[in-house]
């Protein structure tokens, strides 16, 4: 059986003292034991909430990580440094990453082969745009992401890895794809791995949706047979939100 999964992106958001109070109330709320829960904080409270969780089911994660392993790279942290620390997952290739920085598919398949060298579980980010879907070419963007980014990997590998699904129309827009939608583009996904690896490998890799995915909708998107969970965004700065979403299952 595939891993349920809710996993919250906080982005470039809350102070410490924020930041502690969240993890905290989480932690308190006593969150749903067959779901797994992983925080993305900003990477400066990494440290600190690997140990506050430690005894805890809650998992620490970082929202990006470099492609090289060490040396003159200002700025960057190397999946050794995060592994150092206790950091256990990490995500790749988010659609802002994609937009704002310019992350090719090439640079992404570089930083999913060092997390995983560094036993770091990546969650692998792919979606469409507006304009793609409007054109009726968001299979193949989404093929192409995947394959450039996750297919240079055995089946051991990739067995270690997370996918996610983020239609980038409807990333903090409010509108979120339809259950439907969701569910046909989680099933090409997986129809895309069995392709490539086998229906076994594609059996157990966990694929979430992430876009607008909040308390009110989130049991309808999860119903779906090939949604596995959610990548939170805005709706995972509230610890409340948080827990009704991993109780959704």
């Amino acid at each position: 059986m595939r891993k349920k999964i809710v996993a919250g992106n906080w982005k470039m958001n809350k102070s410490y003292a924020e930041a502690i109070d969240l993890i905290n109330n989480i932690i308190n709320a006593n969150p749903n034991p067959t779901v797994q829960l992983i925080v993305f904080p900003p990477a400066i409270y990494a440290t600190e909430l690997v140990k506050l969780t430690t005894s805890t089911p809650i998992k620490v994660g970082v929202q990006n990580s470099s492609q090289y392993d060490a040396g003159a790279y200002t700025g960057e942290i190397a999946a050794s440094m995060l592994k150092s620390v206790g950091v256990q997952y990490a995500l790749v290739g988010h659609s802002e990453r994609r937009h704002y920085f310019n992350e090719q598919n090439s640079d992404l398949a570089l930083k999913v082969n060092q997390l995983l060298k560094n036993e770091i579980t990546p969650i692998y980010c792919c979606g469409e745009i507006l304009a793609e879907r409007e054109k009726n070419n968001h299979f193949n963007v989404v093929k192409n992401q995947i394959s450039e980014g996750l297919f240079q990997l055995t089946e051991n590998e990739i067995l270690k890895c997370i996918i996610a699904y983020e239609p980038v129309w409807a990333i903090g827009t409010g509108v979120t794809a339809s259950a439907a939608q969701a569910q046909e583009m989680h099933l090409f996904i997986r129809n895309s791995i069995v392709q490539k690896y086998g229906n076994k490998i594609a059996d157990q890799i966990s694929i979430l949706y992430g876009g607008s995915c909040n308390a009110k909708n989130a049991k309808e998107l999860f119903s779906n047979q090939d949604v596995d969970g959610g990548l939170i965004g805005g709706a995972s700065l509230n610890a409340t939100d948080f827990i009704a979403i991993a109780n959704s299952f």
